[in-house]
């Protein structure tokens, strides 16, 4: 999905099919995008500090009580139709104490808790977050791994050593080149460069600490700065791949990186995110049915 620069019209694009979608969406009109899951988007309306689930296939919206948010860092564990769904947010208050809120559509308000870490946890725009086996994950930009759990209402900075990030990896906007996503259980992160391959790495949660890939195996992730995700359905050579959100050649490719042939497809392009706006695109799940669509 690639959010519009001008207008109410906005392009879907399949990357199985090689298609572009357009939809006419005024309901995103002077919003931010946030986060996406199970086909729902979920934007931010700064003018007035609303938070809403879109459905952009049915048109759909589900409003969520007023939050001021200082940054983008939000997401949320399932559809806003599931009981199950929690709204997660987090943001600084001082250098060693973090507030975390939470909500559930249908909720009056939202709950709040403060906490103080012990280790350092740097809350920014550009923190990665996913929900994973009931619990919230969140990746700061030093690497550390802070833990929420929605139904203890605990919060942990886990003392585990960070990723590493690729040999010659660009300091310049290196911010927006690792993407996270989970998957079954298991959570990834996914760091890349324009000077090397991506590397990937599997968090471990029995020894806690993370493992570098050299395959996915059956599964895809599709990463973009906003939100990733993860699928095992695709065929062929579209397995164990990483797919970014920049299509090439009118649409005929977007770039992706095989683990299994070690490179970009296609060749001979630019493969340094930090030069393309993190807010421009993310990666939603398909609608069941296309006539959405027209």
């Amino acid at each position: 999905m690639f959010i519009p620069k001008s207008g109410n019209e906005v392009e879907f694009y399949d990357p199985l099919q090689r298609v572009f979608y357009a939809l006419e969406l005024p309901e995103l009109s002077h919003s931010r995008i946030c986060y996406s899951k199970d086909g729902w988007l979920l934007v931010y309306k700064p003018e007035t500090h609303q938070l809403i689930f879109v459905n952009p296939y049915t048109r759909k919206l589900i409003e969520l009580p007023k939050l001021e948010l200082q940054y983008q860092i939000v997401a949320f564990s399932a559809a806003p139709t599931s009981s199950s769904c929690i709204v997660f947010t987090i943001r600084p208050i001082t250098a060693t104490i973090i507030v975390i809120s939470t909500c559930q559509p249908g909720a009056a308000e939202w709950t709040r808790i403060n906490f103080r870490n012990r280790l350092p946890f740097v809350c920014r725009m550009w923190n990665k977050l996913v929900f994973c086996g009931g619990k919230f994950y969140c990746l700061s930009l030093t690497g550390w791994l802070g833990v929420y759990d929605p139904a203890k209402r605990t919060w942990v900075v886990h003392v585990l050593p960070p990723p590493k990030c690729p040999q010659n990896f660009s300091l310049k906007n290196w911010w927006k080149n690792k993407f996270m996503a989970e998957h079954n259980g298991e959570i990834f992160v996914v760091y890349t460069s324009s000077e090397v391959n991506p590397v990937i790495y599997r968090l471990d949660q029995g020894i806690q600490g993370w493992v570098q890939m050299k395959t996915l195996g059956g599964l895809s992730i599709f990463a973009s700065f906003l939100a990733s995700h993860a699928r095992t359905d695709l065929l062929g050579t579209m397995r164990n791949r990483v797919y970014f959100t920049k299509v090439r050649y009118y649409g005929r490719r977007c770039i992706s990186y095989s683990l299994d042939n070690r490179r970009y497809y296609p060749k001979k392009q630019c493969y340094d995110w930090g030069k393309d706006n993190p807010f421009g695109s993310i990666w939603i799940d398909p609608p069941e049915d296309l006539s959405c669509f027209g």
